[in-house]
This record gives structure tokens, sequence and C-alpha cells, in this order.
């Protein structure tokens, strides 16, 4: 059944909402236009990375507009997780799936058939299912929402042939609008998404696939479980996730890291589905600070607060280490993301995808993308990006291995780089690269002898350097494309830029680890996220979080994330007046939590005669590195041509609540400290009046004490300009 009336619900009110039953003032690059095109009723494609608040998208404007979403979701999981969090924040939302009983379907079925759910989560098997699209067709519907939509696709790195029955919906609910939503994909997933489920000149919305907040490291195995060990030691006591290929791999470490005294679980697809959830609801609920995976683990775990990501191994693509590193860090702090990569990985995955009957072209060239951007020597933040057709302003990320200087280049690479070459091309380009790092290395090995090997003039040319470090720069010669390896056992054959290089036309870069203390650059996803917490309210405060997960029976992070707990232990307020305006909390969060959490900080400060209600001198513009999007890059000209909001939506042909967005990137990105071209000199008065008299803080302080006669964009203005004029 179709709405009535598509065009009740605005911007404003989806603000609002979000502002109460999440406890946000604004929303992230992108979240904007996709909420608007979501009460436009117009399809979307939305691709945004993980964190970047893709749930968000259709979860807000559900709860405002007329009618039932459903929300296609590929794991109970997933559901469980989502549902869980939407009714702590005071929205009606439910799942139907095998977990529940008989009973629990039936109350579900009646709470669509009298209109008391916002939001309903289902699989595509069930969704699909006759009696379900029946039920459906007698309700009101305000969208399908297609989470984690690349499985759709088989170009997508998770395809799902479940998914491809989707394409149905717009045949049996032809006036209903169709949104898929992903993390991950490439141009060509994207419009196959499209084409998948039949969407109607859909709304393509692409936000920058950049995490500034993860800090990529990526080095080849060679201390084995040291190297592991040192990430979780800087992160002790706090969520991470290490990934492995396989299974025997997983139990294996999960019992070396109980042993040295972490908390650790294994999951993988060979434990039951009891053990399964256990480890999961363990890990979310933190009584467990690690979870050890396979990639079984993982699509759409929306904890906040992993703290890092280690892969022991290289994974089978990009994109799955883009979804896979993206589980880190979901809260927008500082997190550490770290692959280990062998130089057998390439081929284990070759052999694993050939026995599941993975293997075909898409499969392959990931693997082989994936394969040069562990051997790469450029900035980790541009590689991920790039792949995806996207491209960074700044030279240097501030957040890798690379541009923080923890790797540095060989004296000579060009001689290097000729040496090992010229041995591929002397061993006829019929051996892998362990066997030819032997031979560079001057190996005794009983085959080299025997082949005759140890009298070529390439023989020992390397022998001062450790086998394994000769093997590391192969592998940065084939990350460079100046080698590739062919056929089923990754011979290498040296390509046309190898010639170049033997030539002495072309100079590669080889890398070489740093030692620890040559790292003399701070990474720039280390930031002021920390400034003024007291560290040991912070630590009691996730104690008491624990606590009452546990007795829920619901993932910590849906409590309250870290974010919102430093902002606690930083402002430590006394009043529910107070807690209100610490991030991350709304009002059902303050009406069920408030008292608690209250107490317990009033207990603290008391016993350690800390200082409560503190106020909080950064201004509500954050001071994070000015993110921007292509969209919005179009407006830039026209800003600086002094164009009105009006002006410049015309010219776009966007909405005007789009174009305020835009100004607000615009702003940051120019460091424009006068907003009177686009807010009235009057008007912006008042607001930095408000802003003197309030002190700076979240935006509904100021909304409030002008008592609703100013807007959030022109309250948001002026606030950016007054941010930038402080410099």
């Amino acid at each position: 059944m179709v709405r009535e009336n598509v065009s009740a619900t605005t911007i404003d009110q989806v603000r609002e909402t979000v502002s109460r039953h999440w406890g946000y003032d604004s929303f992230r690059p992108l979240q904007q236009e996709a909420i608007e095109a979501v009460i436009a009723d117009r399809d979307t494609v939305v691709v945004l990375p993980t964190g970047g608040g893709k749930s968000l998208c259709f979860q807000a404007p559900a709860c405002c507009m007329e009618g039932l979403a459903v929300v296609v979701s590929p794991l109970i999981s997933l559901m469980k997780d989502q549902v869980d969090a939407l009714r702590t924040n005071g929205v009606a939302a439910a799942y139907y799936n095998s977990s529940l009983s008989s009973a629990e379907r039936n109350t579900v079925i009646e709470a669509v058939r009298c209109d008391a759910l916002k939001l309903l989560y289902l699989a595509p098997e069930s969704l699909l299912n006759q009696n379900m699209l029946s039920l459906l067709s007698g309700v009101t519907l305000s969208m399908f929402a297609i989470d984690e939509a690349h499985c759709i696709s088989s170009w997508g790195h998770d395809f799902r042939p479940e998914y491809r029955g989707l394409l149905t919906l717009k045949e049996r609910f032809p006036g209903v609008a169709v949104h898929a939503y992903t993390a991950t994909a490439t141009e060509r997933v994207r419009h196959d998404i499209a084409a998948q489920l039949s969407l109607q000149d859909p709304e393509m919305l692409v936000g920058s696939f950049d995490r500034p907040n993860l800090n990529y490291r990526v080095q080849r195995r060679s201390r084995g479980m040291d190297q592991m060990l040192e990430v979780i030691e800087r992160h002790k006591n706090e969520s991470g996730i290490v990934y492995c290929i396989s299974r025997k791999e997983v139990e294996r470490t999960a019992e070396a890291l109980n042993a040295i005294g972490h908390s650790a679980l294994a999951y993988h697809a060979g434990l039951s589905d009891t053990d399964r959830m256990h480890n999961q609801e363990a890990f979310l609920e933190e009584r467990v600070d690690i979870v050890v995976a396979t990639v079984a683990f993982g699509m759409g775990i929306d904890k906040s607060n992993v703290r890092f990501v280690i892969h022991s191994g290289m994974p089978k693509s990009l994109e799955a280490y883009q979804q896979e590193s993206g589980r880190a860090g979901r809260d927008g702090l500082e997190a550490d993301c770290c692959l280990f990569f062998g130089g057998n990985d390439f081929g284990t995955w070759k052999r694993l995808m050939a026995m599941s009957g993975e293997s075909n072209e898409a499969a392959n060239t990931a693997l082989e993308a994936i394969s040069r951007f562990c051997s790469s020597t450029t900035c980790r933040h541009q590689a991920l990006v790039q792949y995806f057709g996207q491209s960074l302003d700044q030279q240097e990320c501030g957040a890798c291995d690379v541009c923080l200087d923890q790797l540095e280049q060989v004296d000579d690479p060009l001689i290097v780089a000729q040496k090992i070459l010229s041995c591929i091309v002397r061993l006829e380009q019929m051996y892998g690269a362990d066997y030819t790092a032997q031979v560079l290395a001057g190996s005794q090995d009983q085959r080299i002898l025997e082949k005759g090997h140890d009298r070529l003039s390439t023989y020992g040319l390397l022998k001062d350097f450790p086998k394994t470090v000769i093997r590391d720069w192969i592998e940065q010669l084939i990350g460079q494309e100046c080698a590739q390896k062919v056929g089923e056992y990754n011979q290498l054959h040296v390509t046309e830029l190898g010639f170049q290089v033997m030539r002495g036309e072309h100079t590669p870069r080889l890398l070489k680890p740093a030692s620890k203390s040559e790292s003399k650059k701070a990474s720039a996803a280390d930031p002021a996220s920390w400034e003024g917490v007291d560290r040991g309210l912070f630590e009691s405060l996730r104690d008491l979080r624990r606590q009452i997960s546990g007795e829920q029976g619901v993932p910590a992070y849906i409590v309250f994330g870290d974010a919102t707990l430093r902002d606690l232990a930083r402002r430590r307020p006394s009043s529910l007046e107070n807690f209100l305006q610490v991030q991350g909390v709304g009002q059902k969060k303050c009406k069920d939590y408030g008292t608690l959490f209250l107490k317990h900080i009033a207990d603290y400060c008391a016993e350690g005669s800390v200082a409560a209600d503190v106020e909080v001198k950064s201004a509500a513009p954050s001071r994070k590195p000015v993110e921007i999007t292509a969209s919005a890059v179009r407006a830039f000209p026209n800003f600086k041509a002094g164009e009105s909001i009006a002006e410049v939506a015309e010219s776009l042909g966007r909405a005007e609540s789009t174009v305020w967005g835009y100004l607000g990137q615009f702003l940051r990105h120019e460091q424009i400290t006068d907003p009177t071209p686009w807010v009235d000199e009057s008007i912006a008065k008042r607001i930095r009046e408000a802003i003197e008299e309030v002190g700076p803080g979240p935006l509904k302080p100021f909304f409030e004490h002008l008592d609703g006669e100013v807007s959030y964009d022109e309250i948001r203005i002026v606030a950016s300009c007054l941010t930038n004029a402080e410099g």
C-alpha cells in the first residue's frame, strides 16, 4: 500500500528526530542528502564507509514518515543488534526470523497489522515468502531499505544468490521507493546493484571511502605472534578483532592469546550456531576483549568501540579489507588497523577459492589488487580510496606506516631491483618468489645445488641481507608492476616496466622496515579525543556499562559508545540537564540511564575530590581534518562568487537544505570567518550573542536560547565562522 502524502516529512523534522532519539545535532557527510532522497521517495544507492552512518539514512526518516519501513538484512545477528539499538533509543522496531518462537512471530505480525512498528527487519528469503508479501501488501509502506546491498552483485565481494530475488520488489510494490546501502562498492558494483534491483533513475550517493581516524600499517609476517602482540599490548583491555585465513589458525591464535593472559574467543563457521552466538555476545557485551575469527565474523556487527583490527594474513580482496578493517573506530575515535601478510597468502587464497567454486575473473582480479596493496610503497589511505575511484587532496595522510616514516627506502633501490629482476631472468622466469630469494641470498639448499643455480651470475648477489628482506623486495617489485606472478605455481615473470628498470630507465621504490627509534612522526589518528578526559572515571564508566549490558542482555555499545563515555568523563555532569549536553545522549537514554550514571559520576568525583560540571572549551564545529564531498566541491565556485543559498540551489538543482550542508564544508575548507553573505547581519549578531551567553557546546542550547526563531543551519554557519576566526 502506498502512502498518500509523500511530501509531508521535512528535513527539519528528521533532524529533530535524530536529536531526540540519537542525541546528535548534526549529520555526517552525505547523510542529509541520502535522507532527503528518502523523504522525496526517490530510489537511491548509498555508499558510505563502515562507521559513516548508513543506518541512520533510513532509520531516521522512517521514524518520521507514514507507514512501515522494511529493512532487508542478511544476518540474524545484524538484525538483532540494530533492533536492540533502535528500541534502546525509543524507536518501535522488530525483526522476523527463525530465531523467534512461533508466539514471538505472531506478535510481530500483529504489530505490523496494527501499524505499531516503524521498522521491520527481514532476511531476503523471509521477505519474499508469499505470506509475508501478502501481509505487507495490506499495510502502508514507507520504503524498502536493502542493507549490505553489495551482496546482490556477482562483482561484489560477498555475493549472495538469495538477494537476486529482490528484483521483484519493484513489480510487487511499484509505488514504494527502494534504497540500497553498502560500505564497499566500486563503480561497477554500484551500477550492478541498481540494475539488479530495477531501481528507477536512482540517486547515486557515494561518500568518501577514507577513514582518517584509522591508522593503517602493513608488514610482512616475520616474527609470528610477536608482531600481533605489539598491537594488542598497546590496546590492553580494549576491544579488538584478529582475522585469520583458516579455522585452525583461529583456534591456535585464540588459545595462545588466552595462555599469555589476554581474554579471547574464537569465531568461525566450524563452530555450532550456539557457540558462535555465545562468543559473539560475549564480545559485544565486553565480557571478552578479543575475537579471533575468519571472515565469517563481523558483517553488520555494529560495535562502535573496536580499537584495533589485526589481519594475520592477507584478505582476499580490497573490498573485504575495507569492510573488515572498517569495523575499527566506528565511533570516530582513533583505532589501529594492522595487516601482516606472507608470500604464501596469495596461493592459499587461490586454492581456497578454487575449492569453494569462487574462483572467477572478478575474484582473481580482486586477489591481485590486494596483493599489490600489501607490497605497495604508496600511502595506504590513498591506495584504498583510489581503488574505489577516489583520491585524497593531501600528499600525506599522517595515519599510515608509509606517511609516518615507519618505513624507509633502501640506499640504492635501482641496483637492488636490477639484481632481483636479473635473477628472475637467469632462472628463465620458471620459479616463484621464495626460490628466487634463496638464490639471491646464496642459499646452500640441496635443490639449488642440484639444479646448478649456485653457478648463476646472480647467485648470492644479495647475500648480505636476510632472505625475508629479499622476499619482501620481490613483493614490492610485484606491487609496483615490475614483475608478476604467473600460472598455477606463481612463477615470477618480468614485465615491460621491469625491463625498463633493468635498462636503468625507471627507478622503483624499495622500502625496508624502519627501527622503532627512527619512526619520528605521530599519527594523525591520535587526536585530542582524550583531551580533558579523566581516565580513571572513563574506565569505571566502562565497568558500569559492562554491568548494565550484562543485566539487559544487550551489547555494551548500545548502552553508550566510547565517544559518549569519554565525553562523560570529560564533562562530569551532575544534572540531567547537563547530562543531555553530552555527545550521543538523547531523551530516551537520558531517561533510562541518566540517574544511574549521574550517581556514579558524583560518587567518583566526591571520592577523588574531582570537579564536576566541567565546561568544555572546544566549540561544536570539529577540529578534525576537513571532510569534503565531491558534490559540495561543485558549489565552491558559486559560494566564492557570493551567490545566495537559493541561487546555488537553483544552479545545481539541489534542495536548499542540501546546499546549507555544502556551505558548511566550504566555510571549513576555506576558513571563512564572515557569515554575512549567507546569514543576515542582525541574525548573525543574535547567534554570536547566544554563543557568548550559553558558552561553547552543542547547537541545541543555542537554538532553544533563541526561542527556535533561528534555524539550525544559520546557527551552524555562524558557529563555524567563529571557530575559523579563533584559528
